[in-house]
């Protein structure tokens, strides 16, 4: 536990002084005692547990000075707190080498029921979208609360050649920030145009554009899963620190072979590898996490873990508030103990 203002926990050294006044009053209160015939008669009276009881009240209420004291000193701790995240983009990979049957049934059934099953782990006031990528990204599903229209587009998922990562990153923050005039058109030198972030530059004015620290946008992620390595489109390291300047965390995971293989299906054959060192890479600029998914029950757990990750988490936060609580309660405690045995408050 640390302290904002930590020179007021000098004020707990008249914690002791408190105590000692406290005992010097209880031997005046004797001396100033009537002197009754027998002590007997009055210890009697008293019963066998006041003698005890009398001293828990100011117990408590010294409790609660300390309580105070410690509020005062504006205490923070670590603390798994609700998360704010509000929108999550799932940018998933539909190109061809995703029919694979490596990860049974094959990889895209495998990261299809995993994403839907990471949808009922969500809350339902978090947003998700749907981008979809291969040779080109494209929006398969704004960011809805609708979980049933979020699994028709999962389920609509239509297999295209190459593998663009980079332009999922791009469109994903299109998405995020649709007032940031994001133009994948303008990264790719005007090749590749998509259709709805395609912007005529003489009659647009750029909005300018200032960077914040990686990680620090905590109202949205994004969470890409992919089985091969960019063949096209924008540098996927480019566009990470595109999400890095506006805090978006990118969580990567990768499905498939690592090392390398010829996969044939339909008859044809294709060579593809997953790029990890690019994934991880991706993952540390903006200050996310990559996992790799060797087969379904993996990516399962990939997803359940993420879904713990974005819906919680642990930050530092100040807790007076708690203290101060638990002071009032200690001493609306003690002031009823006092009432309820003495009729008086301490």
């Amino acid at each position: 536990m640390h302290f904002l203002w930590p020179e007021f926990l000098w004020l707990l050294l008249a914690v002791p002084l408190l105590v000692l006044l406290y005992l010097w009053l209880l031997r005046r209160k004797k001396k100033m005692a009537v002197k009754y015939a027998s002590l007997s008669v009055v210890k009697a009276a008293m019963g066998p547990g006041q003698s005890i009881r009398r001293h828990i009240p100011p117990a408590l209420f010294l409790l609660a000075l300390v309580a105070m004291l410690l509020a005062a000193a504006r205490p923070t701790a670590v603390v798994t707190l609700p998360s704010n995240q509000q929108t999550i983009i799932l940018a998933m990979d539909v190109s061809g080498s995703m029919r694979a049957a490596d990860v049974e049934p094959n990889r895209l059934i495998a990261a299809q029921n995993a994403a839907k099953a990471f949808l009922t782990e969500l809350p339902r006031h978090v947003k998700v979208g749907i981008v979809a990528f291969a040779g080109s990204a494209q929006v398969a599903q704004l960011p809805t609360v609708n979980r049933e229209d979020l699994v028709t587009a999962i389920d609509r998922f239509q297999l295209q050649r190459a593998t663009a990562t980079g332009n999922a990153i791009v469109i994903s923050l299109a998405t995020l920030f649709p007032d940031q005039d994001i133009e994948l058109a303008a990264l790719q030198g005007g090749r590749d145009r998509q259709r709805g972030f395609a912007i005529d530059a003489e009659r647009k004015e750029k909005k300018e554009f200032t960077p914040v620290a990686p990680g620090s946008y905590s109202s949205a992620a994004i969470i890409m899963l992919t089985d091969g390595q960019r063949t096209t489109g924008v540098d996927p390291l480019e566009a990470a620190k595109m999400a890095a300047e506006r805090g978006v965390r990118v969580y990567t995971v990768g499905i498939g072979t690592v090392n390398g293989e010829t996969i044939g299906f339909e008859g044809w054959s294709m060579r593809v590898r997953l790029d990890e060192e690019s994934l991880k890479a991706i993952a540390k600029m903006t200050e996310a996490e990559y996992f790799y998914a060797g087969t379904a029950q993996d990516l399962k757990k990939v997803y359940e873990t993420l879904s713990s990750k974005l819906t919680v988490e642990k930050k530092e936060t100040e807790v007076s508030a708690l203290l101060a609580l638990a002071a009032a309660a200690l001493s609306l405690l003690a002031g009823g103990l006092s009432l309820l045995w003495f009729n008086r408050i301490f």
